[in-house]
């Protein structure tokens, strides 16, 4: 049987997680014991057929631990769409491994913890660090197997700004036309007269909220909408994301604040198919993926009526994410060869307008921008991510030559939760690293 965390306690504890955010004086919530909800001791469907309180379906998937095992199987549970690598063999990892079990940090004025505790406390499911290109730690939990693609929520959003940015630089998209101009039927919505990059940084005006705690925030709807959350039979709303992004309304002014919202995301998306007559699964694979040395095929996650979903859709391996996250490192280079143009992660770099993002970014990243749909720290190693609710991480240090992702299936939907001891472990580890 699921442990008694329902939607209802999830809500819950993502309220909580809304207040620690802004507060380090409100108390933790109270959260299940990590080894109590690993999939393979609970036998979480284990057998031909599972034993019926042991099944997981897109039905139960909120009702926690199930995430547990459903976050590396996504594939099982609705429609995805293949990330092809194409037919060029994977590249292959150096290895040169460094003890990072047992580094210890600093995580308050009295306590610490080690790299293996902090993956344990922090519901992690994969983690691998590199350092120039090698790799120097690789750990699996919760079942997951190297071959498995994970759920990487927000880190979607990365993926969608990386393709919007190469775009601009090609010059088929202007950063500063309104996204109806290439998608009319926006024409009526919130990003009729929202630019490329007011939506590319999310400093758009739009009647939406992310908010999983209130039940009439737009957040629901849209995952309806993806098909991420099934729809009762009676459910009168909208049922594509085509369908959900014409209802939504303009409020208040385009380029003024930070506010995060999938929907901008999802907006992108809907421009790029548009521009390039693919889905984003063909132009990821086209661009990126079938390029990158990939291992195995990434996938999205496809609405109702077969639309990948831009925001929160991407499924990839661990040590695939790796390879992306190096070639961000390296200015877009594998193997000497320029993959991305430079010019396109320079400008992710750089990061966006900080006094933007203060207004309605989370106050635990007090210093960070947010630009073309990645998180920049503004920090002395330049350090810049891709983050995804439940505790997904790319943590790119430029200066450390290090890269760490980061899979997990939290308990709490949101990455603020865990960010001050993530970035306290991240930065321990780019010490270890370091050291000669």
């Amino acid at each position: 049987m699921s442990l008694p965390i329902t939607p209802r306690t999830l809500s819950r504890l993502a309220a909580a997680a809304l207040l620690l955010a802004g507060s380090a004086s409100f108390a933790q919530p109270k959260l299940p014991p990590p080894e109590a909800t690993d999939p393979v001791a609970r036998g979480v469907m284990a057998g031909f057929p599972p034993a019926a309180d042991k099944r997981v379906t897109l039905g139960n998937v909120l009702a926690y631990p199930n995430s547990r095992w459903a976050f590396h199987h996504m594939r099982e549970l609705g429609p995805t769409l293949a990330v092809s690598r194409g037919a060029s063999s994977h590249k292959p990892f150096g290895a040169a491994p460094v003890a990072l079990g047992t580094l210890s940090f600093d995580t308050g004025p009295d306590t610490r913890s080690t790299v293996e505790q902090w993956q344990t406390n922090t519901y992690t499911d994969a983690l691998l660090v590199l350092h120039r290109g090698r790799i120097v730690y690789e750990r699996y939990g919760s079942g997951m197997q190297p071959q498995q693609a994970h759920a990487l929520w927000s880190v979607s959003k990365s993926f969608v700004g990386l393709l919007t940015a190469w775009l601009i630089h090609d010059g088929t998209l202007d950063a500063s036309a309104p996204l109806s101009r290439y998608v009319p039927e926006l024409a009526g919505t919130a990003w009729a007269d929202a630019t490329v990059q007011d939506t590319l940084d999310m400093t758009t005006g739009v009647a939406y909220t992310e908010v999983f705690t209130n039940p009439q925030s737009g957040i629901h709807g849209y995952l309806r909408a993806s098909g991420l959350v099934p729809a009762a039979a009676d459910y009168t709303g909208a049922r594509t994301l085509y369908d959900f992004l014409a209802g939504v309304k303009k409020e208040g002014e385009h380029g003024a604040a930070f506010r995060y919202k999938s929907t901008d995301s999802e907006a992108l998306g809907w421009v790029l198919r548009r521009v390039t007559g693919k889905s984003l699964s063909e132009l990821l694979s086209e661009r990126v993926w079938s390029r990158l040395g990939a291992q195995e095929d990434a996938y999205y996650w496809l609405d109702g009526i077969g639309t990948d979903v831009a925001s929160v859709g991407l499924n990839a391996t661990l040590r695939d994410l790796g390879r992306f996250g190096d070639l961000m490192r390296l200015g877009g280079k594998l193997d000497g060869k320029q993959i991305v143009p430079a010019a396109v992660i320079s400008e992710i770099r750089k990061g966006g307008d900080r006094q933007k993002f203060a207004v309605g970014g989370p106050n635990v990243r007090s210093g960070y921008s947010y630009h073309d749909q990645w998180w920049i720290a503004h920090d002395a190693d330049q350090t810049f991510e891709a983050k995804g609710v439940f505790g997904q991480h790319i943590h790119v240090n430029p200066a450390a030559e290090l890269v760490i992702v980061k899979l997990s299936s939290h308990p709490v939907p949101d990455t603020a939760f865990t960010h001050t001891l993530d970035r306290a472990a991240f930065a321990a580890i780019a010490g270890a690293v370091r050291r000669p």
